[in-house]
């Protein structure tokens, strides 16, 4: 075997999980092989260069053999090299990640607690009043 669909090759050397997945990927323009987008049915050959965009992180490997099957981690990591470009880009993107301030920490608004809740009443100024609508001081609310 000395070309194989561009799928199967992303599925067999464990980029996706399943070939429908390496299809929609590659189908939304998300792997070139050669510098060229890519379509399923594209064949790859030892050598070729394929790029992998995940995660807004781009991927750069080298082709190193094929095979039809999907076998274990460490027999799929000897199907590709990656350059070491993308070894830098992808660590620069984790240390990245790890200086950015926690997600949690940006939400200033959310759900108030049922102390929160009165206290927001209180400032304004609600008071004994059942509804947002004006009523008259002299007519009590009906219930």
């Amino acid at each position: 075997m000395d070309r194989m669909r561009i799928d199967k090759w992303l599925w067999a050397a464990r980029f996706y999980k399943t070939r429908s997945l390496a299809v929609d990927e590659i189908d939304k323009g998300r792997v070139a092989v050669n510098g060229a987008d890519a379509k399923p049915a594209r064949e790859v050959k030892v050598g070729d260069t394929v790029a992998l965009r995940r995660e807004g992180i781009t991927r750069t490997v080298i082709v190193k053999g094929l095979s039809g099957v999907r076998g274990p981690a460490p027999v799929a990591q000897q199907l590709y090299e990656e350059t070491p470009e993308s070894i830098q880009e992808r660590a620069r993107a984790a240390e990245q990640r790890r200086y950015a301030s926690e997600p949690a920490l940006t939400i200033e608004h959310g759900r108030p607690t049922k102390r929160g809740r009165r206290d927001l009443d209180a400032a304004r100024g609600w008071g004994d009043r059942w509804s947002a609508s004006i009523d008259d001081e002299s007519d009590p609310p009906k219930r």
